[in-house]
C-alpha cells in the first residue's frame, strides 16, 4: 500500500557525512530508519512521528545522526555526521502506525535499502 524508496547512500571516509532520504507514496503515523551490518542483526537507528514532535535515537548514533521529515512531500531524511567504519551497513527506511516504536516488527512498510560504506 505504501512504497518507500531510499537514496543518498554511498562511500565516505571516516569523519565524513552523508544524508539519506526516503520518499513515501502514502502517509503513515511514524517513520524510522534501521540498519543491518554484515554479520549483525537489523538494528533500530532513529524514528520520527508524522508531525515531528517525537524523535527517538539509538544510543549508538545519538548526537551524530539527526532524523527529520517533510510532511508536505512525505519524505524522511537522516543526516549522518562523524561517521565511523562501525556505521557501515545497509540502511532501511520503514513506516508504520505505532509512534515511538523501536522494534522492526512494529513497522509495516519497508524500503529496498541503501548501502552506506565508511572507510578508515
Amino acid at each position: 500500500q505504501v512504497q518507500l524508496v531510499e537514496s543518498g547512500g554511498g562511500l565516505v571516509q571516516a569523519g565524513g557525512s552523508l544524508r539519506l532520504s526516503c520518499a513515501a507514496s502514502g502517509r503513515t503515523s511514524s517513520m524510522a530508519w534501521f540498519r543491518m551490518a554484515p554479520g549483525k542483526e537489523r538494528e533500530f537507528v532513529a524514528s520520527i512521528s508524522r508531525g515531528g514532535g517525537l524523535t527517538i535515537y539509538a544510543d549508538s548514533v545519538k548526537g551524530r545522526f539527526t532524523i527529520s521529515n517533510d510532511n508536505a512531500k512525505n519524505t524522511v531524511s537522516l543526516q549522518m555526521n562523524s561517521l565511523t567504519p562501525e556505521d557501515t551497513a545497509v540502511y532501511y527506511c520503514a513506516a508504520g502506525f505505532v509512534i515511538g516504536a523501536t522494534a522492526d516488527a512494529s513497522y509495516q512498510y519497508w524500503g529496498q535499502g541503501t548501502q552506506v560504506t565508511v572507510s578508515s
